[in-house]
């Protein structure tokens, strides 16, 4: 079968007009004008879904529900699980404004992962771990709905945060 034959059939097939076909380079790659033409056509993600808005809408619910705040401010201020957890958190937090503002916004450095690898792996450690002694701190509040509460927490924050950047 020849291409010429086999390009009419699939053309038939899945509708396609003749001008729609981009003509191929020397070997085969259609060039960057086809990716253009496709990407003018492809429209922008918009930041609110419905998988964004729920896990927001959730995490206001049990942070209501279950009088967050408060719990925190009553039963928390010396338990040494909430307070080393808050401490990885803030060092989490810190690693990650830091390469965020100073060094990519400021600095101009977008790949810092290059060029600072022990970065990434430390924020990531610090943040788990600040999850597991916020888990300890919050159990006998909570008992067994401590992890969810949390993680709809976490993934609210984290909705919330991708609305704005």
């Amino acid at each position: 079968m020849d291409t010429s034959r086999a390009r009419e059939q699939l053309r038939r097939r899945f509708h396609f007009s003749p001008d729609a076909e981009a003509s191929p380079n020397r070997e085969g790659y259609a060039g960057p004008e086809a990716s253009t033409a496709v990407k003018k056509k492809e429209k922008p993600l918009p930041r609110l879904n419905i998988h964004s808005g729920f896990w927001i809408l959730a995490s206001i619910v049990v942070t209501y529900y279950v009088d967050f705040f408060n719990t925190v401010k009553e039963h928390f201020p010396t338990s040494r699980w909430f307070l080393v957890g808050s401490a990885l958190l803030l060092i989490s937090l810190s690693i990650a404004f830091y390469c965020i503002l100073y060094l990519e916004w400021y600095h101009g450095i977008e790949d810092y992962d290059v060029r600072y690898p022990t970065l990434i792996p430390i924020t990531t450690a610090a943040f788990i771990v600040a999850g597991i002694c916020f888990n300890i701190a919050f159990w006998p509040v909570w008992s067994l709905f401590t992890p969810l509460l949390l993680f709809t927490q976490f993934m609210g924050v984290m909705m919330l945060i991708s609305l704005l950047g």
